[in-house]
């Protein structure tokens, strides 16, 4: 189980400088009110909040436990992200493949999901 070490109101609090000072080189995100609200619009800022840590050098991939794969794949595509739905979380299976996708050593995983994030240490296999 992953438990949060961070509370944040909006994603698009988590700063470059955040993600750096814990030396964290990926994140992966929930869509439902993380990504989309409850009727599916995207706040403003998310894909500018993508597109600069994307510039940063931060991955990104989406785990989401909806099994409406469109609406998880209309936000990857928009964002550019690589996705996995119904991810059976908080089953480690889902998260495992993400960990296999993102060619991550570490077994520990940031993940954002309704206004948390769990801060880790990823490592990218060469």
């Amino acid at each position: 189980m992953l438990y949060p070490k961070l509370y944040v109101n909006s994603v698009k609090e988590i700063t470059i400088d955040m993600l750096r000072k814990n030396n964290i080189k990926g994140l992966i995100l929930d869509v439902d009110n993380t990504l989309i609200d409850y009727y599916k619009n995207m706040p403003d800022g998310i894909e500018e909040w993508v597109k600069n840590l994307k510039q940063e050098g931060i991955s990104f991939f989406i785990l989401s436990n909806t099994n409406h794969k469109e609406k998880v794949e209309n936000v990857s595509q928009k964002l550019d992200i690589p996705y996995i739905n119904f991810a059976k979380k908080p089953l480690k299976s889902g998260f495992n493949k993400v960990r296999e996708k993102m060619r991550i050593t570490s077994r520990k995983h940031c993940r954002s999901r309704r206004s948390n994030t769990n801060r880790c240490n990823w490592r990218k296999q060469k």
